[in-house]
């Protein structure tokens, strides 16, 4: 169905190959000259991936961050956070909700993570529980709470119990009086 032909130093074919050429159409040979491409086009590649956004030692935010990105965290975050790779610098304090595909905890959190895979180095403090697919605590991690294994624990709907308060506990029934 497909064949090559090939040509010798000195231009000249083969005599089978020259029959097998004779009853195909000739085309002309590619030029040393490459084509020039579009510079946007939209069947180019995907973007590169942008680094992550980063949060300087002297920054406190007061308020939910959410990206589909990565954040590197360096200074004080009061809120939740939802990103891709949460990466929480050893200056770092936390105090709020984590929820990304990946969480590496060098600094300081104080509650509750939630993550595929979450890491906690050595210089790592924890406050709170994990919840996670795969965990990995370095030594001289200090960690303080409760660690539970989930299948998806990017789901947060399922895994927040609702905590009802407990009723109040009814009277003691009164002794009937004694009738003379």
């Amino acid at each position: 169905m497909f064949s090559k032909s090939k040509i010798n130093e000195s231009g000249s074919t083969t005599s089978t190959e020259a029959d097998n050429s004779a009853s195909k159409p000739v085309t002309a040979a590619p030029t040393s000259a490459p084509t020039p491409k579009p510079e946007f086009s939209s069947t180019s590649a995907p973007k590169p991936k942008a680094p992550p956004s980063t949060l300087s030692t002297d920054l406190t935010i007061t308020g939910n961050l959410k990206t589909t990105g990565d954040i590197q965290v360096e200074g004080t975050v009061e809120g939740d956070i939802r990103a891709h790779l949460l990466t929480v610098g050893e200056t770092a304090t936390i105090k709020g909700e984590i929820v990304a595909d990946d969480v590496v905890v060098n600094g300081r959190v104080v509650g509750r993570v939630r993550g595929l895979k979450v890491r906690l180095t050595s210089t790592a403090r924890v406050e709170g529980d994990i919840i996670h697919k795969t965990i990995a605590i370095e030594s001289g991690a200090h960690f303080e709470g409760s660690v539970q294994r989930q299948d998806d624990p990017l789901n947060t709907g399922a895994s927040k119990p609702a905590v009802a308060p407990a009723p109040a506990p009814a009277p003691a029934p009164k002794p009937a009086a004694a009738k003379s």
